[in-house]
């Protein structure tokens, strides 16, 4: 039987407001130990925005990151995927859109997040990336 998606996903959202300040968005990120929180309009996902999204597309630029929205520098629109989907559909879906992370989304609401990690855990637990991905304290 298959492995689907919602057996290897990281339940749970982090979510910041389309208007949140990149600071705001980097200190949930903190607290949470992620890489990445969506960016929501109530239940609607405007878009993911990561750490190196807030590094590249705006720090490096000089943008100020307290004046500067979460909207501004996210990916929008990001490819998402059903909890109940194949693992080897998330995989194909990351290598075809050339993305770590794929928001988990069931009738329009966003469940969680599965990553690159997550799937590495999954699908070959002995790989150097599923054991930097089990390790305490991964981002």
């Amino acid at each position: 039987m298959a492995q689907l998606v919602r057996d290897v996903m990281t339940a749970g959202v982090a979510a910041v407001r389309p208007n949140a300040s990149l600071v705001e968005a980097a200190r949930l990120m903190r607290t949470l130990n992620v890489g990445d929180v969506l960016v929501a309009d109530g239940d609607r996902i405007v878009g993911v925005v990561t750490d190196r999204d807030i590094a590249v597309r705006a720090v490096a630029d000089g943008i100020d990151p307290v004046t500067v929205s979460a909207e501004s520098v996210c990916t929008a629109d990001p490819v998402c995927i059903d909890p109940d989907a194949e693992v080897s559909t998330a995989v194909r879906l990351m290598r075809t859109h050339a993305v770590r992370r794929l928001p988990v989304v069931e009738d329009g609401r966003p469940l969680g997040m599965v990553s690159i990690g997550d799937l590495a855990v999954a699908q070959d637990p002995e790989s150097a990336l599923a054991d930097i991905s089990m390790a305490e304290g991964k981002a």
